[in-house]
């Protein structure tokens, strides 16, 4: 049985590799035979609104407060509103010391609370669980994702151009 409830929050600039990282750490907790839940935290909000809609809201929240390892990726990449921050905070509650969690972000960890407009104190409420004892990792360096610079070349390794027989 996967015993790890310590949360790993990974943070860093876009393109540093942090939801990557989390995809291979969920990766290999899944090939120890762990059950893994990848999900951003738009995607994750919405799952809770439409269970929500429809009358399974507790179902739902039980269903993810036990998923041995769930990994949030993107994290205040939208700032939560009423009742996503709230249900989000539900969540970790739930899941505090009971089961791992990943949550990558963009954000400094000082900046978290700003994912949480509407109500600073659930905010405070949320970050203190997700933080205690958690392994902060922060990735820094260039964007994995920046544009390809074409090779240099010199002028003798240029193809020759060739000129249409209609010029």
């Amino acid at each position: 049985m996967f015993k790890q409830t310590e949360p790993l929050l990974i943070v860093g600039p876009c393109g540093t590799g942090k939801s990557h990282l989390a995809q291979a750490l969920g990766l290999c907790a899944v090939r120890q035979g762990v059950d893994v839940l990848f999900t951003t935290q738009a995607q994750l909000s919405a799952s809770l609104t439409a269970a929500r809609a429809i009358g399974t809201f507790e179902r739902k929240l039980t269903t993810l407060a036990r998923v041995p390892l769930l990994i949030v990726d993107d994290f205040g990449l939208k700032p939560m509103r009423p009742p996503a921050d709230e249900d989000f905070h539900d969540l970790i509650a739930e899941r505090y010391e009971q089961a791992a969690t990943i949550v990558t972000s963009n954000l400094d960890f000082t900046e978290w609370d700003q994912a949480f407009p509407a109500n600073r104190l659930l905010a405070a409420a949320t970050l203190d669980r997700l933080r205690h004892n958690a392994y902060c990792l922060t990735l820094d360096g260039a964007s994995y994702r920046s544009p390809k610079q074409p090779p240099t070349a010199s002028k003798s390794n240029l193809p020759k151009q060739v000129k249409s027989p209609a010029s």
